[in-house]
């Protein structure tokens, strides 16, 4: 291949904010050999392809057979007896039209491996792993082991004598604000925050946008002492211009160097060993591994399933390794798990493993984040039941079906209990496909169970790149339905339903307490905080498990939710959103950040909520001025002049645009406004040297002092602004639009733009909190008479004015002009304030709130949570058997801990936890409703608590002080609440609050959950 790597954007969009540019050009040279096309196998190669190398060799000489179809999920069972990698080799070149897929049939051979510059050996013998890691090793050949029996995993890296990580962490380099630099030796710089962790002494920076002490700009990379939280010392600046201002300090990403062994030499060494779970557990497991491979060496076969004789001989194999090894303790309880489950293949452990290994091919191609060195082990064995073990002599021989591989590990019984399982999954995103296509493979609700998945969402090509079960072809189709039909063609018996419901109130109709009740758990692969916390909650209220998890690049988690045992999902913490101060935004930014939420905030305001308020003027002018009668009058006036410009042509003072002239006009006029007029008028309020009463300049420290652009043509940040604004004023007020940008510079030339004055009047607030005191201030006789203008002029202009067409932003679309509008206001915005601007990438990154993804990460994710789904079903009571899992796959480093046990509250001495409550059936065998006396004389009966007072949702049903409402309690429960709110006519169960005369301070209590029928 010649030329530079091509790298499509819009493919790879969401992994671009994973690896960047650089690192994908790298990986688009790279040819990876992957041995092994069993269930590990094709997981590692449905990864690394999908993450965009250059071409992937998928070798395999086996032919397919039943236990395959436990976790090789491109195999059917029309394809048995056939070569597992040809079989494979179609839908792996479909996963991603930028690389080229190859089957070789044939055994490995030397000739093949110099052909790539990575290999990953799968289900290898030992001897194999050595002589071609070897060989590799001598050759600059990066090699890759990678293993799994039953719930086990292995993972094995060696990169070489002399490594080189470009990028160790794939965070961008740390940065911080300076606030003033000392001219004396050495140089003592002093920063408005404290230093981030990486910098440290001896570490190395580069400065920026320095004022006065410009020399710094120019100096290139330095070396820091630290001096305190806030502060570091350079060299001599005693030779240097003064410092007067501002700055930017920067630390310099240095790449690292790795020595990596061959296997031969790391298999005694484990030093180089990195574990999930339990240390002294991964230990025996390394040399369990090996003894696998020994015993079989010499019975040419596994060890028989849940065999006590084959594991005592594997044990008896490690001791004798362990003469070298001289570990202190030896976990033989994980040895003989691992003997008795090694010819299991489960579906999960190969998606953990089969991500990890994938993500240390990216490593090795893109030279970015730091790879495993060099020993990983993974194991689960916690799935494992404590009790009613599958046997040898209990268990019947396997039948040659799909799930021999899992049967192998559970037994039969358990295998049945999977396929009455009945899920409820919501989302079909990058997690939902990964969960599908394991629900499918370990067949979830394959019998006489079902599994149900909703999505609201239609595919989009940004999805394909980290969405497996999709295809270019599926395009604007629903994620659901695509999803469903990809995993029923991996399983012709999966029973499973798509809807494309929203999750939320409204879809209450469809999954409301039949529904739920009918239901054995729910699996969450959702890309939102609100959603999750109301999946949660239904959850609680109906006592379901959950399954959740979560990515985010390269990090991922995962949560088990227990009914009456863990702690929920629960809400996100106050403040874990970042928000940034209005006044920041408004006239203070520093950073891009910053200047990118003000254009998004831009965009809102002129192309949405303007246009909604048009709109609603139009259609519903009482509806409208109610509306604006709630507001504050400030808020009310802006409101209303901006409905005034956008209803009104140029002749009666407004901006109703009646041709494409006009939009650019009005393009560029704002562009006056904003990046010129505006800032003048900050400077003629606060001056380059206006100082604090206290004698600091007020310019300083976060304060960037702005200056205003002068408008350029030829300046394309220029230009681009006025086409993508004046293309989107077109389209808001239905006219059509242009990107002829010859066309629009002579249109420019014909523009007049009023020269502006600043005013000393206007007030530019410092704080948010100077903001809010503004508007709750009363309006002067002024305001009042100019807002009583504007509703007699609208009123005039209604029966002429137009509805218009607002606009959702929508990042993924190029074509659309949301993000170049996004791109020109910030990267202006940035100028003004003498802010470094940022790409296009970047840009679209952070004001379209993208969440960085990756295959390699999301298929780990979904491979615990699964494994968590094997507890679940088996029922464990028992908080020590579950996990949650916090990942870094970059660094890497991984956590497996017990989840958060659900608190008890008390009320009246009574212990409960957030899973209690009363549950009351409002027409007991069929009886006439209860009244509301009946139900609180229930509750005083059944659990001898005095119900005082009584609400649902805000609205107040019953009050014991009250005598109004002692009247109530001879009505039944639905007509008193029918009173205060709307029931819809699917609802049924009512959740009240009750509050009782034992303990009436209780902040805390078991809601009623009163059955409607």
């Amino acid at each position: 291949m010649s030329g530079p790597v091509h790298i499509d954007e819009g493919f790879y969009s969401r992994q671009l904010y994973v690896l960047g540019h650089d690192a994908m050009r790298r990986m688009g040279t790279s040819r990876v050999l992957i041995a092994g096309m069993k269930g590990l196998g094709v997981e590692i190669a449905k990864n690394v392809i999908l993450s965009g190398v250059r071409s992937v060799t998928v070798q395999d000489e086996g032919l397919a057979g039943w236990r395959d179809l436990s976790s090789q999920f491109y195999l059917h069972q029309s394809r048995l007896g056939q070569n597992r990698a040809a079989c494979t080799v179609r839908q792996l070149s479909d996963l991603n039209p930028y690389v080229e897929v190859n089957a070789h049939t044939e055994p490995l051979d030397e000739d093949l491996l110099h052909q790539h510059e990575v290999v990953v050996l799968t289900n290898s013998s030992l001897d194999d792993q050595k002589r071609f890691g070897e060989l590799c090793h001598s050759h600059g050949i990066k090699f890759i082991v990678a293993d799994t029996r039953g719930l086990c995993g292995q993972l094995f890296c060696d990169f070489g004598e002399d490594f080189v990580v470009v990028d160790p962490d794939g965070q961008p380099p740390a940065s911080v604000l300076v606030e003033s630099i000392t001219q004396d030796d050495p140089g003592v710089v002093v920063c408005v925050d404290e230093l981030p962790r990486c910098f440290s002494s001896g570490c190395r920076v580069v400065f920026s946008e320095v004022r006065g002490m410009t020399e710094l700009n120019n100096a290139g990379p330095m070396e820091i002492c630290v001096t305190g939280e806030r502060s570091f010392s350079i060299g001599s600046t005693c030779s240097l211009s003064g410092h007067t201002g501002g700055g930017a300090v920067t630390a310099v990403k240095e790449p690292i160097s790795l020595h990596f062994k061959p296997i031969t030499e790391a298999l005694s060494d484990l030093q180089d060993l990195v574990s999930i779970g339990h240390p002294s557990r991964n230990q025996a497991l390394h040399l369990a591994f090996q003894a696998l491979h020994q015993f079989v060496r010499e019975a040419q076969r596994l060890p028989e399933p849940w065999s006590q004789t084959d594991a005592e001989a594997l044990l008896r194999i490690v001791w004798a390794l362990n003469d070298s090894a001289h570990l202190e303790q030896l976990d033989e309880e994980a040895v003989r798990l691992l003997s008795y489950t090694a010819q299991g293949d489960l579906a999960p452990v190969n998606a953990v493993i089969g991500g990890l290994a994938a993500q240390e091919v990216i490593k090795a191609c893109s030279r970015k984040f730091i790879p495993v060195r060099q020993w990983l082990y993974f194991n689960a064995l916690e799935c494992l039941p404590e009790e009613e073990r599958p046997s040898p002599r209990s268990a019947p021989p396997l039948q040659s079906a799909r799930y021999d591989g899992q049967v192998l590990v559970f037994g039969p019984d358990f295998q049945e209990k999977l396929g009455r399982q009945k899920y409820f999954l919501v989302g079909a995103g990058a997690i939902g496909c990964e969960l599908l296509k394991n629900f499918a493979l370990m067949g979830l609700g394959a019998g006489e169970g079902r599994v149900t998945v909703t999505d609201m969402d239609f595919i989009e090509r940004s999805n394909l790149n980290r969405q497996f079960l999709f295809r270019h072809q599926d395009i604007n189709k629903p994620k659901s339905e695509v999803a469903a039909n990809a995993v029923r063609a991996m399983n012709p018996q999966m029973n499973i339903t798509a809807h494309q419901n929203r999750l939320g109130p409204d879809s209450e109709i469809f999954y409301d307490h039949r529904f739920f009740q009918a239901l054995d758990g729910t699996a969450a692969a959702l890309d939102n905080i609100d959603a999750r916390v109301y999946l949660d909650g239904l959850c609680l209220k109906y006592k379901k498990p959950l399954l959740e998890g979560g990515t985010h690049g390269t990090q991922g988690h995962t949560l088990v939710v227990v009914p009456h045992l863990t702690e929920s999902y629960g809400r996100p913490a106050p403040g874990s959103s970042e928000e940034y101060p209005l006044c920041t935004l408004k006239n203070f930014p520093n950073r891009i950040e910053h200047t990118l939420q003000w254009a998004r905030d831009q965009f809102e305001g002129l192309f949405k909520r303007t246009p909604e308020s048009v709109n609603l003027f139009v259609r519903d002018l009482p509806g409208f001025m109610k509306r604006i009668s709630d507001l504050g009058d400030s808020e009310a006036l802006e409101i209303l002049d901006g409905v005034r410009r956008s209803v009104s042509g140029a002749q009666s003072g407004g901006q109703c645009p009646a041709h494409w002239d006009d939009c650019v006009q009005w393009a560029r006029q704002k562009w006056q406004t904003l990046y010129h007029d505006d800032i003048l008028q900050i400077l003629h309020l606060f001056p380059p040297e206006q100082r604090t009463e206290s004698g600091v300049p007020f310019w300083s420290g976060s304060k960037k002092c702005p200056r205003p652009l002068t408008f350029d043509p030829d300046e394309s940040t220029h230009l681009d602004y006025v086409v993508a604004a004046a293309n989107l004023y077109a389209q808001i007020h239905n006219l059509q639009g242009s990107a002829d940008r010859p066309s629009i510079r002579t249109t420019l030339e014909k523009v007049h733009v009023p020269s502006f004055t600043p005013s000393s009047s206007v007030k530019i607030h410092l704080t948010d909190q100077e903001m809010e005191e503004e508007k709750a201030k009363d309006s002067d006789e002024t305001e009042k008479a100019r807002l009583e203008e504007l509703k007699g002029l609208l009123a005039s202009l209604r029966p002429s004015a137009a509805e218009m067409s607002p606009m959702d932003f929508e990042k993924d679309d190029d074509t659309n002009f949301h993000v170049d509008y996004v791109v020109a206001a910030s990267n202006l915005r940035a100028e003004n304030y003498g802010i470094p601007t940022a790409d296009r990438l970047k840009s679209k990154g952070i004001a379209g709130r993208i969440i960085p993804a990756i295959a390699t990460t999301t298929a780990a994710v979904a491979g615990l949570m699964c494994l968590e789904l094997y507890k679940l079903v088996q029922g464990r009571q028992e908080i020590s058997s579950y996990r949650v899992a916090f990942l870094n796959l970059g660094c890497p480093h991984f956590v497996l801990a017990q989840p958060g046990r659900v608190e008890h509250f008390e009320v009246a001495g009574k212990r409960f936890t957030v899973w209690d409550d009363f549950l009351v059936d409002g027409r007991c065998d069929g009886q006439q409703e209860m009244t509301l006396g009946n139900l609180l004389q229930h509750i005083k009966d059944t659990w001898g608590l005095t119900v005082c007072m009584l609400t649902v949702g805000q609205a107040l049903l019953y009050d014991s002080d009250d005598e109004r409402h002692e009247q109530s309690c001879s009505c039944s429960v639905s007509e008193v609440v029918r009173r205060v709110m709307d029931v819809p006519p699917h609802l049924k169960i009512l959740d009240l609050s009750p509050v009782f005369t034992e303990d009436p301070l209780s902040e805390t209590a078991p809601c009623i959950r009163y059955l409607l029928a």
